[in-house]
C-alpha cells in the first residue's frame, strides 16, 4: 500500500490462498492465488465502489470484492484507460 486511502495493495511476491500477510498495521487473509504485482483488495470493496491506488482513484467495483480478493479486470472498470466509461 502506498497511501492511506488505498483500499489494494500489490502483491510483491505471488501469494497462495490462505495465505496471510501484513499489510501496514493489519493482517489480509488473501482469498485466492495473487500473481506477482497484481493487485488485492485490503478492505472491502463494494459494488459501484471506488478502488483507490497511490491514493488516487483508479477503478469502479463492478462486483463486491471481498479482503484478499483479486483486483483485476474481472471486477474493476478501469477510470484511466479510454472507453472503459463506455461499457
Amino acid at each position: 500500500m502506498l497511501d492511506a486511502k488505498d483500499n489494494v495493495a500489490v502483491a510483491t511476491d505471488a501469494l497462495a490462498e490462505g495465505e496471510t500477510i501484513a499489510v501496514g498495521d493489519a493482517s489480509v487473509a488473501i482469498g485466492e492465488a495473487i500473481p506477482v504485482g497484481h493487485k488485492f483488495a485490503t478492505a472491502p470493496i463494494a459494488l459501484d465502489a471506488h478502488v483507490y491506488k497511490y491514493g488516487e482513484i483508479i477503478g469502479v467495483a463492478i462486483r463486491p470484492i471481498p479482503v484478499g480478493a483479486h483486483v483485476h479486470v474481472h471486477n474493476v472498470l478501469s477510470a484511466r484507460l479510454p472507453g472503459d466509461a463506455a461499457r
